[in-house]
């Protein structure tokens, strides 16, 4: 069988806030355009141009893929997580291309670690190069889901990438997110997490010896409790992404649980101001969804303030049944109104997007790949 690799709840409110929802008015609008109505058999990530890569050069399946110029060539290369399906041996490896996009990719192992579902590249140290973070989804050894790091050698080809444990102490990651969480002008980053016990920032500990450095465990930071339940697929987030309110504070976003029916917001405290846990104020901004699976923040409609595009893939229970793509916009800096936008009600089961101006008008389009629906589809903004 051919594999191509394209590029690309009910949730408790035993702690939190209900936002009020409206169907808002004097939106953007977008003018959807199918760029392939059937992508393959599975669609986990979207992508502007279908290329073949890859065919029968991983173990199956393809699971998750992160862009950077790896060996230093000024073009784009790809990580990429293999190995999902059977026994879920976690293949990491890395593809550099050939002379032309019409040959097939070369296949470099990293490493395996098993389970391996996320991955993004993000400088933790500050030095000269970014790490390849990884988050599995479930643990394999210890007590929770090894979150790894690891470092591009000097020839990524042939030499080793040597790797570090950033935590090891939560379970059902789904995914992880990073940003310069202080502000500071260090020039590294840190790390914040969606599991089955909540979200955490997990910092990160640099240890400078000379031109050297290399990152320690870090303790993890809990910032909100996620979704509560009897069951563990019941408790915790399972998306993440962080963003701003416009003159307001930062929020962090979610699913929740895993796979869940609710868009969560937690917002950062004032400054010098601390809740009695130490958590973030929770805000269930909506709770129809039903696998929920694809979430970013961006300043949409340039405001200054970012909004919440979130795509699910099954439909419903809500008056907006979907499946589809929907943008939450906060009517003001408390997070705790929030107006609900329909860009795709029912035509594509999303299973992820992002969000960039790809026409190179000014505005932020979005593109989606529908995992069930089979379909990758362009949003450009009017």
């Amino acid at each position: 069988m051919m594999r191509p690799l394209f590029f690309l709840v009910m949730a408790l409110a035993s702690y939190g806030i209900a936002a009020h929802i409206a169907v808002g008015a004097d939106f953007p609008t977008f003018e959807a355009q199918t760029l392939d109505p059937e992508v393959g058999k599975v669609c986990y990530a979207p992508d502007w141009k279908k290329r073949v890569v890859i065919e029968d050069q991983t173990e199956r399946d393809n699971v998750c893929i992160a862009p950077l110029d790896i060996d230093g060539d000024g073009q784009i290369d790809f990580a990429l997580g293999a190995g999902w399906l059977n026994k879920n041996i976690g293949q990491i490896v890395w593809l550099s291309r050939g002379a032309s996009l019409d040959e097939k990719w070369r296949v470099h192992l990293i490493g395996h670690e098993p389970w391996t579902h996320r991955m993004r590249f993000a400088n933790l140290t500050g030095g000269p190069r970014p790490q390849l973070v990884v988050s599995p989804l479930t643990k394999t050894q210890g007590d929770g889901a090894r979150l790894l790091a690891f470092f591009i050698p000097t020839n990524p080809k042939t030499d080793k990438w040597p790797s570090q444990v950033l935590n090891g102490s939560m379970n059902r990651m789904h995914n992880h997110w990073h940003l310069n969480w202080s502000g500071a002008n260090e020039g590294n980053v840190d790390t914040v997490t969606a599991s089955q016990e909540g979200v955490h920032l997990i910092p990160s500990q640099v240890v400078i010896d000379g031109a050297s450095r290399t990152l320690q465990t870090s303790v993890p930071q809990k910032l909100g409790i996620g979704a509560s339940g009897d069951k563990p697929e019941a408790k915790g987030a399972g998306e993440i992404k962080v963003g701003k309110l416009k003159n307001g504070p930062r929020f962090i976003t979610t699913v929740e649980p895993m796979h869940g029916q609710a868009c969560v917001v937690y917002v950062e405290p004032p400054k010098g101001t601390k809740t009695a846990d130490g958590l973030w104020p929770r805000i269930i901004i909506d709770d129809t969804l039903n696998r929920g699976h694809a979430l970013w923040t961006c300043d949409i409609d340039g405001d200054g303030g970012d909004e919440i595009v979130l795509g699910f893939s099954d439909p419903g229970p809500g008056p907006i049944k979907g499946p589809g793509v929907f943008i939450y916009k906060a009517d003001d800096a408390t997070a705790t109104k929030w107006a609900k936008h329909t860009i795709d009600d029912g035509g594509i089961a999303t299973e992820d997007l992002i969000c960039a101006d790809l026409n190179g008008d000014g505005k932020l389009d979005i593109v989606a790949g529908g995992r069930a629906s089979h379909n990758v589809k362009l949003y450009l903004q009017k």
